[in-house]
């Protein structure tokens, strides 16, 4: 089948290359020359394992091609997925300007019917303004369809290759055929397609993400009152993760949760809810709740140190989380702010995230490529993402870099009674 996917973010890079690996002829377009040019030359604009792998196989096969003429990949295309960004507006809302500019230009550039689907994290209803904005420009007859995605960044490749289910929400017989051949090769297992009308596929995207991110942040207020109780949340978590109605994922407490999803879309279901005259307080308050949770580390780190003015604080992960270069609403923002503020200097490592640290930074921290040096005479160590190498302390090599001994741990990686035999002023989350 012929594809086009406009937008060469995580969502359709990831897409993209999926597609050409299984058999698809598929152009990804995108209006960034730059990204473009660097993409034919196999140089990949994110971290995300095993993408490479993909995009530098199915380019020299030739069964994928970057392309800044959005108006060619459309005309050679059978299936149109629009997976341009949606950053959130002032009023937290999602921002359909890029998802609208594509429908109109897919509208000048349809030769031949097509079916267009919206990848893009959209709120419900953006399928009909695609619809009106295509209808526009043309008379040629087409399709829309809503085909949210589920992708973890640090494992989207396996999310993408290996679905748990795919969600499509379609208008038309035809563009329910042509999806489903275009998946079927992708959940071969038996894992799901599930056909639906297009509101319902728009609102399973943000209920999942909701819910997740509600998950997340009921878990972190749990640790934080296990602090003041004297319990334990490890014994606690394992407790409530046994019961087969709640699980194990989406439990451990830690910085709060930030990304390029979480964030943006319970902020954007929140306004739909006020558009729609309908308070999702719940939602209000994890937004609130997280937002407050980023700020726990930089607390801890005054009741062990006192005054932050003039102190050295070393900081280990700027990702928002592991396997990611991607520091888009991470709690690392938030501490080095505050942490800035007061009058502390910053010392940062991460494995993936310096470059965009730069960028957001500049001069104003300093950067260690290596882990360890990040400590060298720092007052203390704040570890922020959970990168499988810092999940093994050298204790010696630790307490000796550091003027003092004080480790905020705030993705709970090290055993608290091990901390204190081993000599440091040990904080975690929820955790004696």
């Amino acid at each position: 089948m012929n594809v086009s996917v406009v937008g060469t973010g995580y969502v359709g890079l990831v897409i993209g290359a999926g597609f050409a690996e299984s058999g698809n002829n598929v152009v990804c377009a995108d209006v960034d020359a730059a990204k473009i040019g660097g993409l034919q030359r196999n140089e990949i604009p994110i971290y995300e394992p095993g993408l490479e792998s993909l995009v530098v196989r199915n380019q020299a096969e030739g069964r994928l091609v970057f392309t800044t003429d959005v108006g060619a990949a459309v005309a050679a295309s059978d299936v149109v997925f629009i997976a341009v960004g949606t950053p959130p507006d002032e009023d937290g809302s999602a921002d359909l300007t890029h998802v609208l500019d594509v429908a109109a230009t897919i509208g000048r550039s349809m030769n031949r019917p097509k079916i267009v689907v919206t990848k893009s994290t959209v709120p419900i209803g953006t399928a009909e303004r695609v619809r009106a904005a295509i209808a526009s420009h043309t008379t040629v007859p087409f399709h829309v369809a809503s085909n949210p995605e589920f992708l973890k960044e640090g494992a989207a490749v396996q999310d993408f290759m290996k679905p748990d289910r795919v969600v499509l929400g379609v208008d038309s017989p035809e563009a329910e055929a042509a999806l489903r051949e275009l998946y079927e090769p992708f959940v071969r297992s038996g894992n799901p397609l599930l056909f639906m009308d297009i509101p319902s596929a728009e609102m399973t995207k943000y209920a999942a993400n909701a819910m997740l991110a509600a998950r997340i942040t009921l878990m972190n207020q749990f640790a934080n009152l296990s602090e003041r109780v004297g319990a334990d949340i490890d014994h606690v978590r394992r407790g409530i993760g046994s019961d087969e109605r709640i699980g194990q994922a989406f439990l451990f407490p830690g910085p709060g949760y930030g990304g390029s999803c979480f964030p943006k879309d319970v902020r954007a279901l929140v306004m739909t809810g006020r558009e729609q005259g309908y308070a999702l307080e719940v939602l209000e308050a994890v937004a609130r709740v997280n937002e407050n949770q980023k700020r726990v580390a930089v607390e801890k780190l005054r009741r062990a140190l006192g005054a932050l003015a003039g102190k050295t604080v070393a900081i280990w992960g700027l990702a928002f989380k592991a396997q990611t270069d991607d520091m888009r609403e991470a709690a690392s923002l938030v501490v080095i702010e505050a942490l800035l503020m007061e009058g502390a200097r910053v010392r940062v490592h991460d494995p993936k995230a310096l470059s965009e640290a730069r960028r957001r930074f500049g001069d104003r921290v300093g950067y260690v490529e290596h882990q360890y040096d990040a400590l060298e005479g720092a007052d203390a160590l704040v570890v922020l993402t959970e990168w499988q190498e810092y999940r093994v302390l050298d204790y010696d090599r630790a307490r000796t870099a550091l003027k003092q001994p004080v480790i905020v741990d705030a993705r709970n990686l090290y055993d608290p009674a091990r901390m204190r035999q081993h000599g440091f002023t040990y904080e975690s989350i929820g955790r004696p």
